[in-house]
């Protein structure tokens, strides 16, 4: 039997036993009275009361905390499945409107009515992430520099000034800390499969999201303060996204072309196929995918992608400690392995143990992996978009479908990737095969040295605008005394020919031309060569990617002295045909014309 089909779970018994058993252990009744006031205000004192201390140093106690808070956390998840939506809208709304996020919250309540597994875990991730970007936008009305980690910004004393330390406690036992439940990072890192996640946990957290807001009402009240809320990250540069065919993933709502709806409707239809068969899939995680594309056939791209996500991380951590043969690696999400199972680690060039990491030798093919994710995850210029997704930085209702595309499409490949030799069929099929041709020939687009490839193309076009900028005529410029020769670019010339003759050697024999200008070597052929030059970027040694910051930085000011000799140039030659001019201006104008 399969790994993929034997893992029934990806927590380890501590964990699961927190996260699955801890919480029903106490069979009181609570009464929602008691946490709840007749205007619907959250009794915090009420709550707070639950969360248990240790005797050495007065910290928390998360394993008598979760126990007590057990009976409290259902109690709110009966009395939310008993109003309906118009009474939860009226008596909850208005307490939500602090996280800038109201809808999500309102149709997290919706989830809850319904009896889907997986779309608890998927609102448990969304909200988790809206309340973290809320609970930042808190954080600075004190500071400054708001915590990247939601540990530490709950942990702020920031937050305990504003909502008090026995509240943000209460917090910590949901989320936040690894010695608590820890459902936010347990189910963005993919460990908790649907059916391990109780929907209580998801109604206490709605409820207490409410209570919050009543909270920071006061505060702001009292202090006079304004929330602002920051802005959404934006994605930029989306054409640098496409790495994939869109045609292939991208659905058309009106039906404009009925071939490439099927094409988009057989590739999708495939893809669930290959999730039921692939060894990439961990069975008991296979509702997510199956979830994730039907998300991706409603146009519901970010949920689409936050389904994803986890699941990529579950199949690869399944093929790193399957390769490395530490399978005690799967079944984590403790505190000691939590931050040691993440993409960074499991790409790594070696292992904590100085061993060298056998799973990109098992991909086969680093640039369709290794070097995609790096891209669309770890790198700083990149999208990041886990990152930015489950930290809230994205407006979800405006998710791009580019990115999702891209996301999906790079599932497939991996899908089928890891299939049996007998679904060679899949992968030669004509809406697949396109899709595992892109994939083999992918090359770094966020990486240093690519970034910096990007800037000596831009900052050589910019070069290369200089001989269609507006002169004036050539005899004017010989009635200025002092421009006849330049030996300052005399010099620079026999310095770009020393540099030119020291790169043939990287360049083809049949690269250079004795009839070839410097010009038209340096600006086309030569840089547009070199930068085309594949270099692989995964692993790049420090002492690289050092030299390569020293270049980034030398390329961004040549760019910025073009620009303003461009600039210069245009508001000169107006001011001359204006005769606007000064003499001595005139003269510093015809002199930098002399040594374009």
């Amino acid at each position: 039997m399969a790994l993929s089909d034997s893992v029934t779970t990806c927590l380890s018994p501590p964990v699961h036993y927190v996260i699955c058993k801890l919480g029903f252990e106490k069979k009181d009744i609570y009464d929602i009275s008691n946490i709840l006031s007749e205007n619907g205000e959250v009794c915090w004192q009420a709550v707070t009361e639950h969360v248990c201390y240790l005797e050495s140093d007065q910290s928390v106690d998360y394993i008598k905390s979760i126990r007590s808070l057990g009976p409290v956390c259902e109690s709110v998840n009966l009395h939310l499945k008993s109003l309906t939506k118009e009474q939860f809208v009226i008596q909850y709304a208005l307490w939500f409107r602090w996280t800038n996020c109201t809808e999500l919250f309102l149709e997290v309540f919706d989830v809850l009515q319904d009896t889907e597994t997986t779309e608890v875990a998927l609102g448990l991730m969304k909200l988790t992430s809206c309340l973290e970007r809320a609970l930042g936008d808190v954080y600075l009305l004190i500071g400054k520099d708001c915590p990247f980690l939601l540990r530490d910004l709950l942990a702020s004393e920031q937050l305990a000034v504003v909502f008090g330390q026995a509240v943000m406690n209460v917090l910590r036992v949901f989320i936040g800390s690894p010695y608590g439940l820890n459902l936010r990072n347990v189910l963005w890192h993919g460990f908790a499969s649907p059916h391990e996640i109780p929907a209580k946990y998801c109604a206490m957290l709605l409820f207490l999201t409410a209570g919050l807001g009543q909270l920071l009402q006061t505060y702001l009240m009292q202090t006079k303060c304004i929330l602002v809320h920051r802005p959404y990250v934006t994605f930029v540069s989306l054409n640098e996204l496409g790495i994939f065919p869109g045609k292939y993933l991208i659905i058309s709502k009106f039906l404009l072309c009925y071939i490439c709806y099927y094409l988009n409707h057989e590739t999708l239809s495939i893809a669930e196929e290959l999730v039921r068969l692939s060894s990439f899939v961990l069975k008991t995680m296979l509702p997510f995918w199956m979830a994730a594309l039907t998300a991706f056939k409603k146009s519901r791209y970010a949920d689409c992608v936050i389904l994803l996500l986890p699941q990529l991380e579950v199949g690869l951590r399944l093929l790193f400690t399957t390769t490395n043969k530490c399978p005690n690696r799967l079944l984590t999400a403790e505190v000691k392995f939590l931050s040691k199972v993440s993409y960074d680690i499991m790409l790594a060039k070696r292992l904590d143990n100085e061993e060298v990491n056998q799973l990109p030798g098992v991909l086969q093919e680093p640039a369709m992996a290794s070097e995609f994710l790096w891209d669309f995850l770890n790198h700083q210029e990149g999208p990041r978009i886990r990152d930015r997704l489950s930290h809230g930085e994205i407006n979800l209702e405006a998710f791009p479908r580019e990115v999702a595309n891209q996301i999906v499409a790079f599932a497939i490949t991996l899908l089928c990737r890891f299939s049996d030799e007998d679904m060679f069929a899949f992968k030669e099929h004509m809406v697949i095969k396109p899709l595992m041709n892109c994939a083999s020939c992918y090359r770094s687009q966020f990486h240093p040295i690519s970034r910096l490839k990007k800037q000596v193309l831009e900052c050589m076009k910019s070069i290369h605008l200089w001989p269609e900028l507006p002169t004036v005529p050539e005899e004017h410029v010989q009635t200025i005394k002092g421009l006849e020769g330049n030996a300052e670019a005399s010099t620079l010339i026999l310095m770009i020919s020393e540099i030119v003759s020291q790169l043939q050697q990287y360049m083809p024999q049949n690269f250079y031309s004795s009839d070839d200008t410097i010009d038209n070597v340096l600006t086309e052929r030569l840089l547009i060569e070199l930068c085309d030059t594949h270099i692989c970027t995964l692993y790049s040694p420090r002492p690289v990617l050092e030299t390569v910051v020293v270049f980034r930085k030398i390329s961004t000011q040549c760019h910025q002295v073009s620009e303003k000799v461009i600039a210069s140039t245009e508001l000169r030659y107006k001011q001359w045909m204006n005769k606007t001019l000064r003499s001595r201006q005139r003269h510093n104008y015809l002199r930098m014309l002399n040594r374009l």
